[in-house]
């Protein structure tokens, strides 16, 4: 099969041990990020497997419509940035695991990266020792304060267990499932979103972005942090309202911010609010970007196109499109 692979801006896939898995297949492997429909149908005009690195490209209805040999997507996770609608139309079967039983530790552990460097003004004091002057403020220590974690999944699971390294007590808010199964586990719940915002100091947000969610954490909510609090998001940006993190930042509360995704990515703007502000650590979207993760990650990826080839496809998310799958004799 004609094999396209998109946006690995750091040719990383081919030296993985997992790429293996793609040998007797014709693959073509894009290092740079393209949005543009009519670029995107010209390199993709012969594919007939097509894979994904996450949300990085929009794949809708103008574009799918263009690919007539497009015939499997592959990838992982959720997949907001995919037409599946339009996928089924066409007869393009879409292959995504949902990693239910593995969770992203390396996004966890950058999630403690992001609370470490903040707390403590890494980014800054690097930057001022660079510029020649010798401490230039007062950071926090964690023990003892309380980490708030906004939902109880894979991630946020392995983040509250971070947190008792650290000597931190762990505060849950979550939809009523989530919040039984971690008291279940030992962990306090807070009685209410109200009062799980008025009294952590750091809260970290885990949660899918989807319909129910988008937009979950409001402005009010975000009045309601201490003025010496640290708000990390590692999940999604349109979790939080529009300009809510921004606006809050400027009238303090929280005191800080350390964010790993943007509304719009990739985020090349230098000028952006959050690229401005002091009290601020920003990340280009590096949670799940390891390679030790990215071995989990295609590894599954790669099983799901040889699955396709061998005429049995895997985790397909549109059963309907598989109708259009040849038939073997």
């Amino acid at each position: 099969m004609k094999i396209s692979i998109l946006d690995d801006y750091h040719d990383t896939l081919r030296t993985l041990a997992c790429f293996r898995k793609l040998e007797g297949h014709e693959v073509e492997i894009w290092n740079d990020h393209a949005q543009d429909v009519d670029t995107l149908a010209a390199r993709l005009a012969h594919t007939e497997a097509l894979v994904l690195i996450r949300e990085r490209t929009q794949i809708r209805a103008p574009l799918i419509d263009r690919l007539d040999k497009l015939r499997l997507i592959s990838q992982r996770s959720v997949y907001p940035h995919i037409d599946v609608d339009a996928c089924t139309r066409r007869g393009v079967i879409v292959s995504s695991s949902q990693h239910a039983d593995t969770p992203s530790y390396a996004a966890a552990e950058l999630t403690w990266g992001l609370i470490l460097a903040a707390v403590r003004q890494i980014p800054q004091q690097m930057a001022a020792l660079r510029a020649g002057k010798w401490q230039i403020g007062v950071g926090a220590s964690l023990r003892g304060k309380t980490l708030g974690v906004y939902g109880y999944g894979r991630i946020a699971t392995v983040v509250a267990g971070y947190a008792k390294a650290f000597g931190m007590n762990v505060l849950v808010w979550a939809r009523e499932a989530s919040r039984l199964r971690a008291q279940a586990e030992g962990y306090a719940v807070a009685p209410s979103k109200e009062a799980f915002f008025e009294q952590c100091d750091v809260i970290s947000l885990h949660m899918r972005l989807k319909e129910s969610t988008q937009g979950i954490v409001k402005a009010g909510d975000l009045a309601r942090m201490k003025p010496t609090a640290l708000l990390v998001n590692t999940s999604r940006a349109p979790l939080i309202e529009k300009g809510a993190l921004v606006a809050a930042l400027r009238q303090g509360r929280p005191g800080m911010a350390a964010v790993d995704v943007y509304e719009d990515e990739p985020l090349l703007d230098t000028a952006h609010p959050l690229l401005q502000m002091e009290n601020v650590v920003c990340t280009p979207h590096i949670g799940y970007v390891s390679r030790d993760e990215y071995e989990i990650q295609f590894a599954d990826i790669f099983d799901q196109i040889v699955a396709y080839a061998a005429g049995a496809p895997i985790n397909v998310v549109n059963p309907e499109a598989l109708a259009s799958l040849p038939r073997t004799p």
